[in-house]
């Protein structure tokens, strides 16, 4: 039963990977700061799987607490790295905030996995690494372009230091997961997406908006090159999302990789746009949105949607649950987490 570490693994996406790591047998800990998420997490993901990870309440930044991580741990077989900011509009705001967080742990961390005689390693990158694509859908052949935001440009980064490091470091094995826009949360309910202070992505203020814990939602912009004038996504649904990182380290362990520093586009293959995602939620929900159009946001681009043809072959992963699905299972959790 190998032992796998999750950076961030009581974040929304980072707790589901642990249920679906947990639910195929493998040993995790997780290691988060707790800046965006809640330890009551972990009874969540204890819930679902009935076994408690092991946890440490760990800031990556600390270069020497990394450090004695690994020598507690050094039994660690594989990395699963989620720990980081991800909002476009902050970033923007606190570019130092971003760059210190989502650059400097995951230094320390590959410093790390350099001492061991054999390391998987699977970076949680983001489609905004190719900026606004010149074709749809985004193939992994679609070039890196400069980055719309700081959060971007930290995972253009991110994957240029762990494919250099990949060059001069035969025992390290890499894969960066470049995925959309993950929505939705676990069936069970038991764990979901829950943003400290005011939602930054699109889905948690749908919710919070319908169930009265903000006012208004706002769309920003109708006016984009698009069919109803709003910003285009693929959106895909988080349980789909966490079953990939674990089919993607498999890969890494069991030595099928084609090279030791791989991408794949993670994604549905479809894009939806803001209102259609609105529609949705008013669709499974029941309940009217009140929203209103302002003007654009910077560092958004039009249109972003996945080949996911790689993923798919080479992997023998691909995306099952629908937009419908992920809003569903968002207002179900919505409903619960209000309750708390």
């Amino acid at each position: 039963m190998d032992k796998i570490l999750v950076t961030g693994g009581l974040g929304f996406i980072g707790s589901h990977t642990v249920v679906e790591l947990q639910n195929e047998g493998y040993e995790v800990v997780i290691i988060d700061n707790l800046s965006n998420s809640s330890i009551e997490v972990l009874d969540g993901i204890t819930a679902i799987t009935g076994k408690m990870p092991t946890f440490e309440k760990i800031d990556l930044k600390d270069k020497l607490e990394v450090e004695n991580f690994f020598q507690r741990h050094n039994d660690v077989k594989g990395v699963i790295h989620f720990a980081a900011s991800k909002a476009v509009g902050e970033s923007v705001n606190e570019p130092l905030l971003y760059y210190e967080n989502n650059i400097s742990t995951l230094v320390y961390i590959l410093k790390e996995l350099k001492k061991l005689p054999e390391a998987s390693f699977i970076f949680s990158s983001s489609c905004t690494v190719y900026g606004q694509a010149d074709e749809l859908p985004i193939t992994e052949n679609a070039p890196v372009k400069q980055a719309e935001s700081p959060y971007g440009n930290t995972k253009q980064i991110g994957e240029e230091i762990i494919s250099d490091t990949c060059k001069v470091t035969p025992s390290l094995k890499a894969i960066a997961l470049r995925y959309f826009n993950p929505v939705g949360s676990h069936e069970s309910a038991k764990i979901g997406e829950l943003p400290i202070g005011v939602p930054q992505n699109l889905v948690p203020f749908i919710t919070q908006t319908a169930i009265g814990l903000r006012e208004q939602l706002s769309v920003f912009g109708d006016d984009y090159p698009t069919p109803d004038g709003t910003c285009i996504r693929d959106y895909i649904h988080v349980v789909d999302l966490a079953k990939a990182h674990v089919i993607a380290l498999g890969r890494l362990l069991k030595n099928k990789h084609k090279s030791n520093y791989e991408t794949f586009n993670l994604g549905t293959g479809t894009g939806s746009s803001v209102l259609e995602v609105i529609n949705s939620f008013e669709k499974v929900s029941g309940k009217k949105l009140n929203y209103k159009i302002v003007g654009r946001r910077e560092g958004d681009v039009i249109s972003a949607y996945a080949d996911t043809t790689k993923a798919n072959n080479e992997l023998g992963w691909k995306a099952q649950l629908t937009l419908d699905d992920a809003m569903r299972s968002a207002w179900k959790w919505e409903q619960i987490a209000k309750g708390r």
